[in-house]
């Protein structure tokens, strides 16, 4: 994470229009008539974005005087605290989670906070929401923020009152010293004009965590009200008056491909049909797209039906799953290969040689599609002030803003995107490639807004998936069967090489390395000699583009070392949960250095012993048939670590080979729990996924595209599927937060796959674990 962070400042700075905010009222009903040149939808200049937070679905504006103690919120004369929030919601309540940070420490009374979902002004600096960050991230942030607004407010009182500030306290939206009583709106609108340098914002008093009544407690999130009576405002709701609307036609290849002829003359009697155009894309992010043009969305997707385009292929046309898992069995092979990471005293070799046994296994993953509820989509157009805007929701506007600059050939400044709700997110909106077509074809004609929708199959057809991945894991043990040594080497398509080049890492070798596709192998286990290797399969990222997927690298890395870790401790003849407790001792580079991961492997530890504790993992008495398995993982990165642990119960049907997962226990160290219900919330959802890819989710590319295009063939977890409890415990914690939207996933496959070897003594080292390949693998 902090190589990335680094990097991400070399990135171009962002543009932003001269546009001002305008108040909505709700999704696609009339705007106020006294605004030119609009009767219905948003205006023709495109100023409104998403608030989802308010009662009405209105922006919030001032009332009265208005004081800012920091970029981060504003305090009104009616006692309004504002909070202004640059990560995307996608359902995780990310701005109630992060205003009650400020909140908290500012003293406010909750009833009067809001927040805003600001559009891409560069002072908001870096914008992307993933990476489970955000908590994270924020926490040092608006409590800084927070504190400044409180002694602000504490010194305006004491100057009013003659009183010393220390005899100020601020609580509940009121400040108060002996008889003396204001409301934070009483004293903004005495006019307060307090500004604090980087230097003094740094050096503030912060609240004992004691001291805090929001944080940690369950209080209602700000965005519920809108997302439950329709008013939240996504986008695929956006409209400009006067915009058309688009269907892409996606090419077969994702680079390459070239349009050789477009024949449209069936579309000609489809009525709003207008016209279909071809694009050219300098940016090289969408190669090869056409775009039909119609009044309507219907007439749209209707001619695109029958519109027929020729295109000669690009790269990979000829290539399939295999061709690339293939190819990472032959890049492991090579041992010169990928960049080696900096995990300990590498140079392995010379221990395993002279080791008495060695233990080698290899475990792969399919590919892996985002599906998110809402479909890919974005409204381009160059508003009256020659700005180009995007309307769309977003994970990542800093990394799609340059792509959009490029593409258009325009400057810094001249590109503004504008945040609306997402329908589920789940790191596919980390990629805004869907805003480029859009954007194209707006330019195409002469800056009118295109609203371009993805049907569901082009999303998938143009879905940014989970590369097919091999990991391969080597032990070295002594006679007494003590671990000497371990190598790990693991392939991939990198999602961070395709999308944000300046995110990767150097090894210790000098090559670079994406984070995004190693995570979770540099674990805390104490191993003796340790080699990782981080190898990149060019034959994928040449013929797709790789993408962040929820719990990202951990989601396949750790179903390996969990698997592994449970394979070597049968190999060494020790139970499973004492193998691992063994060898997570918090010494060396696993004591943990920073306030993130303070404790190191000794919180993994109690996290696992807890688990096994409250779900009887050994002593169990089950029912016939059932068994458990265990794993521990931390996520989402050595840099940013939260502790997990879990046990899963499992019933097998082996007449047909289907796995029904029956209980889930689960044991986190997060660090502070900010949002309880939230993170309840999150860690549930979490290993619902967990069991969606370790059992059900996963397709094949055949031809150079995904076989699967719609939830017919593609089968996520079911609710028939469900587990039917699932027991989540948040450890006490006053060290940092850090975040709960991936950790989760990535210990649930590991877990089901101990329990189906204890179980049944078979060992799949594949996801998903499918019914037939379990059917076979009892069968053989």
């Amino acid at each position: 994470m902090a190589d990335i962070k680094t990097q991400a400042g070399g990135l171009r700075r962002l543009g932003i229009g001269k546009a001002n905010s305008l108040d909505l009222t709700r999704r696609g009903f009339l705007i106020s008539a006294g605004l030119a040149g609009a009767a219905f939808g948003f205006p023709r200049s495109g100023l409104a974005a998403m608030d989802p937070a308010t009662a009405d679905g209105v922006p919030v504006a001032p009332t009265g005087s208005r004081f800012d103690p920091t970029i981060w919120y504003w305090i009104d004369a009616s006692n309004k605290v504002n909070v202004h929030i640059k990560q995307a919601e996608m359902g995780q309540h990310v701005g109630t989670a992060i205003a009650r940070i400020l909140a908290d420490e500012l003293g406010a009374n909750w009833e009067d906070v809001s927040i805003e979902h600001v559009d891409t002004d560069p002072k908001w600096g870096f914008m992307m929401t993933g990476g489970s960050w955000s908590v994270s991230q924020s926490w040092p942030i608006y409590r800084q923020a927070g504190a400044a607004g409180r002694v602000a407010l504490a010194e305006k009182a004491a100057a009013l009152w003659n009183v010393d500030v220390a005899t100020v306290t601020v609580a509940n939206g009121t400040v108060t010293s002996g008889d003396h009583t204001a409301t934070f709106g009483e004293l903004v609108a005495d006019g307060i004009d307090r500004t604090f340098t980087e230097d003094e914002l740094a050096a503030l008093p912060l609240k004992d965590l004691s001291e805090l009544t929001l944080v940690g407690k369950d209080v209602e999130a700000l965005d519920i009200a809108t997302k439950v009576n329709g008013k939240a405002i996504y986008g695929i709701d956006a409209k400009i008056d006067g915009m058309v609307y688009g269907a892409p036609l996606i090419p077969p290849t994702r680079y390459g491909s070239v349009i050789t002829e477009i024949d449209d003359s069936e579309a000609k009697s489809i009525r709003g049909y207008q016209q279909t155009l071809k694009l050219e894309d300098p940016s090289g992010i969408a190669p090869g797209f056409a775009v039909v043009i119609a009044d309507s969305l219907w007439a749209a997707k209707k001619a695109a039906k029958v519109i027929k385009v020729t295109w000669t292929p690009g790269f990979g046309a000829d290539l399939g799953e295999d061709d690339f898992q293939a190819e990472n069995a032959r890049l492991i092979a090579d041992p010169k290969s990928g960049s080696t990471l900096d995990v300990g005293d590498n140079d392995v070799d010379p221990i395993f040689a002279s080791a008495d046994s060695v233990l080698e296994q290899t475990y792969t993953t399919a590919t892996v599609l985002h599906f998110q509820m809402e479909p890919l989509n974005a409204l381009a157009f160059r508003n009256d002030d020659g700005i180009w805007e995007v309307h769309t929701g977003n994970q990542a506007q800093s990394l799609t803003i340059p792509w959009l600059q490029t593409a258009l050939g325009v400057g810094d400044g001249e590109v503004i995107m504008r945040s609306y709700m997402l329908g589920g997110g789940f790191g596919r909106r980390l990629s805004g490639d869907y805003a480029v077509p859009a954007a194209l074809a707006s330019q195409m004609l002469d800056g009118r807004p295109v609203k371009l929708i993805f049907s569901r199959e082009d999303d998938v057809a143009f879905d940014g998936p989970r590369s097919p991945s091999t990991s391969q894991f080597r032990m070295a043990f002594d006679a007494d069967k003590k671990v000497l040594a371990m190598d790990t080497a693991c392939a991939s398509g990198w999602p961070t090489k395709a999308n944000m080049p300046l995110g990767l890492a150097k090894g210790t070798n000098d090559e670079p390395y994406d984070p995004f596709a190693v995570d979770g192998a540099d674990h805390w286990y104490e191993t003796g000699g340790q080699r990782l290797r981080a190898i990149s399969n060019d034959l994928a990222v040449q013929t797709f583009r790789p993408g962040w997927l929820r719990s990202v690298a951990p989601g396949w890395t750790n179903f390996g070392v969990e698997s592994f870790m449970d394979e070597a401790a049968h190999h060494a003849g020790v139970d499973p949960l004492q193998f691992r407790l063994d060898h997570l001792t918090a010494e060396g580079r696993n004591a943990g250095s920073t306030p993130l991961d303070k404790g190191g492997a000794a919180r993994q530890a109690a996290v696992l012993k807890r688990v096994a504790e409250i779900s009887g993992y050994g002593n169990a008495v089950l029912p016939e048939g059932s068994s458990m398995g265990i794993a521990t993982t931390f996520g989402q990165s050595r840099s940013m670590p939260t502790w997990v642990a879990a046990v899963v119960q499992i019933a097998v049907d082996k007449e047909w080979g289907e796995i029904k997962v029956e209980k889930i226990w689960m044991v986190v160290d997060c660090g502070v729990v900010v949002d309880p219900d939230g993170a309840h919330a999150q860690l549930q959802g979490g290993a619902l996924w967990g069991v969606s890819m370790a059992l059900f989710e996963g397709t094949a590319f055949e031809n150079g595209s995904v076989r699967d295009r719609n939830l017919a063939t593609y089968t996520p977890l079911r609710l028939m599927d469900t587990p039917p409890e699932i027991n989540i415990e948040l450890v006490e914690s006053t060290e940092a937060p850090v975040g709960l939207g991936e950790p989760g996933v990535t210990v649930i496959a590991p877990a089901i796959a101990n329990a189906l070897f204890n179980g049944t003594g078979i060992r799949m080292r594949h996801l998903p674990m499918t019914a037939d390949d379990v059917l076979a693998a009892l069968e053989a």
